[in-house]
């Protein structure tokens, strides 16, 4: 599939936080109207013991979520972990897989955050930007924010804040799990998301697009057929 090369990724940590303020400015928060047929997941796996890093994209037939393609990119991770410049770590490898689809996705669901970021800018913002299509972050823990407590009936959700302003959701997808955080990547609004999201879910606390990716990307997705 297309995907536009907005910058270089040999940065400084001091370059990628200005890269992230550029582009913030640049994420659509409303809903480009598009009907998904195709739904993918991003997730990525990196070893605790070295700087090897695993990207798995999913794609998904929507809405009956059948599985219908998977690409895994493997490489040495180059930038260090550092809280909220994610992307510059993992986006390389997952834009990799990107490329080696077979079929182009309508819309992305990633293990990451979007807006509910510092700067706005998480990684299924910047991978929005760089693939031109709605994303949306489906995160598993909090980076930033405050948050009233989510009841506990699935489909519940509270508002995430930060500085009087709404930049996602704390969506419980099952009765009784943690929930998740949900923000816009690009090209979608928060209603839209957190729906998407919810539609998404078959029993588990992930979406499937992003279970499937996570599996995925830890090499435990092998006794799962793929419809082609």
């Amino acid at each position: 599939m297309e995907i536009e090369a907005l910058h270089p990724w040999k940065l400084s940590t001091d370059e990628a936080r200005k890269i992230q303020l550029k582009l913030a400015s640049s994420v659509i928060c409303e809903y480009c109207g598009i009907k998904p047929k195709l739904i993918a997941g991003v997730d990525v796996s990196v070893s605790r013991f070295s700087r090897h890093g695993r990207a798995a994209v999913t794609i998904l037939a929507y809405p009956s979520l059948e599985l219908i393609d998977i690409k895994i990119e493997e490489g040495e991770i180059a930038f260090p972990y550092i809280p909220g410049l994610l992307s510059f770590r993992e986006a390389p490898l997952v834009l990799q897989a990107f490329s080696k689809l077979k079929y182009s996705p309508d819309m992305v669901i990633v293990d990451g955050q979007g807006i509910a970021h510092p700067r706005r800018m998480g990684i299924a913002s910047h991978l929005g930007l760089f693939l031109n299509i709605p994303t949306i972050g489906c995160a598993k823990s909090r980076l930033i924010g405050t948050h009233d407590d989510v009841p506990f009936e699935a489909k519940s959700f509270s508002y995430l804040f930060s500085d009087g302003e709404v930049i996602g959701a704390v969506l419980r997808t099952r009765q009784g799990v943690k929930p998740l955080f949900i923000s816009i990547g690009h090209k979608i609004d928060l209603y839209s998301a957190i729906s998407y999201v919810t539609q998404c879910c078959r029993g588990f606390r992930l979406p499937e697009p992003t279970r499937l990716a996570h599996l995925a990307a830890n090499d435990r997705l092998s006794n799962f057929s793929v419809k082609i």
